[in-house]
Order: structure tokens, then sequence, then C-alpha cells
């Protein structure tokens, strides 16, 4: 995806199936950023998808610092650093959403570049499916079948590692 594409307010608009009325609406109450150019309203990629993260309520979205360390770019989180695939530099925002998260009890061989072990927090139900918070160093969202959770016999104050993918990261300016 080209985060440096500009959309109207009337692309964004279809985009989303409303009026460009409720999309202006949304710019003015601050939902949705906007750049002014002349006299008009512009929407970046990345805007576009902070406001799509915020309005689906994405728990795993941090402030991060970017840095090259042994040919990966990192996202230093806290005391948590998590590998990202950017061209982007400085300081970000990322996101990781709550089912690119997999859940396991030992340490496993796998391509995925983070692999952080926490300690379960909290346990939400969530109708047909569990949110699991671990803490990693952050506090992390985890969505899981309510299966999963019974099988692996999930339990507050249990070390687990949540993995996921460097292409699971989201990350925006």
């Amino acid at each position: 995806m080209n985060k440096d594409v500009l959309y109207t307010p009337e692309e964004i608009a279809q985009r989303l199936k409303i009026t460009k009325n409720t999309v202006y609406e949304m710019i003015k109450r601050g939902d949705l950023d906007a750049h002014r150019i002349g006299k008009h309203l512009r929407i970046s990629e990345a805007q576009f998808e902070l406001y799509l993260l915020r309005s689906k309520g994405s728990e795993n979205t941090y402030v991060a610092t970017l840095s090259a360390e042994h040919g990966e770019t990192l996202a230093h989180i806290g005391p948590v650093a998590i590998c990202v695939n950017t061209d982007l530099s400085g300081e970000v925002k990322v996101s990781i959403r709550p089912e690119d998260i997999i859940l396991s009890k030992d340490m496993i061989v796998s391509s995925a570049r983070n692999i952080h072990k926490g300690v379960v927090t909290d346990i939400v139900d969530v109708g047909s499916s569990a949110k699991v918070i671990l803490d990693i160093g952050i506090s992390m969202a985890a969505h899981i079948t309510k299966n999963s959770l019974n099988e692996m016999d999930i339990q507050k104050g249990m070390a687990l590692y949540a993995i996921f993918k460097t292409m699971s990261v989201n990350v925006f300016k």
C-alpha cells in the first residue's frame, strides 16, 4: 500500500460507503485527520488507516521509535523491541491486530520474527472468542477461540509466548 497517496473526501466516502458530508463532519470532529492544500482537503493513506484502526478499537496500538539493528528494523516501545517492515524512520505508531497474534505455551521455531514471553494478566469473554491480555513489558491483547482457551487451559498468571510476523505489524506516522 502506498502511504503517499492522497484521497479526496469524496473518495474516502466511496471507500466507506457513506456520504461526503459525513466525511467532512468526521474531519471537523477530529475523528479523521486531513491535510489542507489550498482550499482543498486531502486524506493520506496513513491517516485513513489510522482512522480505521481507531474505529475498530484496536487495542494493540503504540507509539514507538524506530532503529536499524543487525539488518532489521525495530520499533522500540518502552522496554520491548518489535521487528517491523517499513521505510519510515523516527517516531511512529505501530499496531498489531489481536487476531494476528498466536499464543504458545512453549518457545517455537518459526518464520515469525516477533516472539515475546509474557504473563496473562486478564481473560475477557467476547462471545464466541476470548481476549487474552499479556504483559510482555507492554500490555498486548490476543484474540483466540474459546476452544483454544480451554484446550490450552489458559489462566491468569500463566506464562505464554505472543508470536506474530513482522508483516503483521502496521507502521504509520
